[in-house]
């Protein structure tokens, strides 16, 4: 029997919060819900969570506040729930480290179907059309794919989100390549994530900050005008 995943749900509106507990316990997930950042903390103390669901307008200490400080922790993935259409508010959700995000009012099979999909993305199990070789290595790093992790040249791990991850490998898997937003988003996200090509744009962000030596002048990530980004080092399987 597979086990059920283990959801801790940040969100100051009850009513909500026991739609959402009611609506995956038919979907065989199990949700805890809190209400604040700080009933959060003694949650993830008490518990092992497999995703965070995570409300941006909370009281006390806010969802970007509590993003960024989860994200500095560790990899634990992260969906984003804000009241607030915005683009802004997206992009400083995915900035903090958010692996996705959804906008309120929202249906729960929208959520669940994130969920599902952002977990995928997390598991180590996963199968992934990657070809020969547990490993690809570039420029002195190596990119362990069965165990979805990143070691830089020396040999230390860099923490990567599941989003994070899966963009750093769609790159490796097309080297020297011209890819668009387009193409990136299908090869990460796939259409039921919803059409937002600013999210590659912060993801890349995010990957020259972990690891270009200086990320304002990137070796490894280049950006094409009017075309995308290419992945500019040789990978081979390791």
């Amino acid at each position: 029997m597979s086990r059920i995943p283990q959801i801790l749900l940040v969100e100051d509106d009850r009513e909500i919060a026991g739609l959402v507990q009611r609506f995956m316990r038919g979907h065989e997930m199990r949700v805890k819900a809190v209400t604040s950042g700080r009933e959060m903390d003694a949650a993830l103390r008490d518990g092992r969570y497999d995703l965070i669901v995570l409300d941006l307008m909370l009281p006390g200490e806010d969802g970007l506040s509590i993003c960024r400080r989860l994200r500095n922790d560790g990899a634990v993935p992260i969906i984003m729930l804000t009241a607030k259409s915005e683009e802004i508010d997206r992009i400083l959700g995915l900035e903090m480290g958010a692996d996705d995000y959804l906008v309120k009012p929202f249906n729960p099979r929208e959520l669940l179907a994130r969920i599902r999909a952002v977990l995928r993305r997390a598991s180590t199990q996963e199968t992934l059309p990657i070809g020969a070789g547990a490993a690809l290595a570039f420029a002195g790093w190596r990119l362990d794919k069965a165990l979805r992790r990143l070691t830089n040249p020396g040999g230390e791990r860099v923490v990567l989100t599941g989003a994070e991850f899966d963009l750093l490998l769609a790159f490796c898997e097309r080297p020297r390549r011209v890819l668009s937003r387009d193409q990136l988003l299908d090869l990460t996200q796939g259409r039921a994530a919803g059409p937002f090509e600013r999210s590659i744009d912060v993801l890349v962000s995010r990957l020259r900050q972990k690891m270009e030596a200086n990320p304002k002048e990137p070796e490894l990530f280049q950006t094409i005008r009017s075309g995308g980004y290419m992945f500019s080092p040789e990978v081979e399987a390791s």
